[in-house]
């Protein structure tokens, strides 16, 4: 197990204390990716319901683990991230248009401050403790590539593009979580237990 020497113990206690269900979130995101990357080329028709579907669950358990975890460093970018994403899912399922322009601009509307969202909570979780904080990083850089794709006119261009979107999203945000999530579990503050 590593050591880390400097690092506020109040965050630590709240990260160790919840790895599991930041673990657990992680999990869930990668899971409901993929599902975003495969249901949408089985099922053309429902698509931006089923991504509505993702969205709305995705950001439910996103809710859940952040409001566990109300003293970790980024709690308000996870908050708004998490209501952004049960907003989006909800919008989707009532606004099944494929298509829209709308769609397409609230798409790269929660991409943009997806990504600015999770950049910021890594760099508040880098402020309080080193280890595994540039997963987050590079997830943001995705999720602003991503935007800039959707802009590019790549939805358009394929009906199944909106899944694999949001699917490399979701993959790469729940990786990210799942590798902070075992840091904290295998990290060590030097004359904690």
């Amino acid at each position: 197990m590593m050591n880390v020497s400097k690092s506020p113990l109040p965050f630590w206690k709240s990260l160790r204390q919840h790895w599991r269900q930041v673990l657990g979130e992680g999990i869930i995101l990668v899971i409901l990716g993929w599902l975003a990357l495969l249901l949408p080329i089985a099922f053309a028709t429902p698509l931006y319901s089923i991504i509505g579907w993702i969205f709305a669950f995705s950001g439910l358990v996103g809710l859940i683990t952040t409001a566990s975890g109300r003293h970790a460093p980024g709690f308000w970018w996870s908050l708004m991230s998490a209501i952004l994403a049960i907003t989006v899912g909800f919008t989707l399922i009532e606004w099944p248009a494929p298509g829209s322009a709308f769609v397409i601009y609230l798409l790269t509307a929660f991409f943009v401050i997806e990504g600015l969202a999770t950049i910021m909570f890594a760099l508040d979780y880098k402020r309080q403790l080193s280890g595994r904080w540039e997963w987050m990083v590079a997830s943001g850089f995705v999720d602003l590539a991503l935007a800039a794709m959707v802009l590019l006119g790549l939805p358009e261009t394929t009906p199944w593009a909106i899944g694999l979107l949001v699917g490399i999203n979701m993959v790469f945000g729940g990786s990210a979580m799942v590798a902070i999530a075992i840091y904290a579990h295998t990290t060590r503050i030097k004359g904690q237990k």
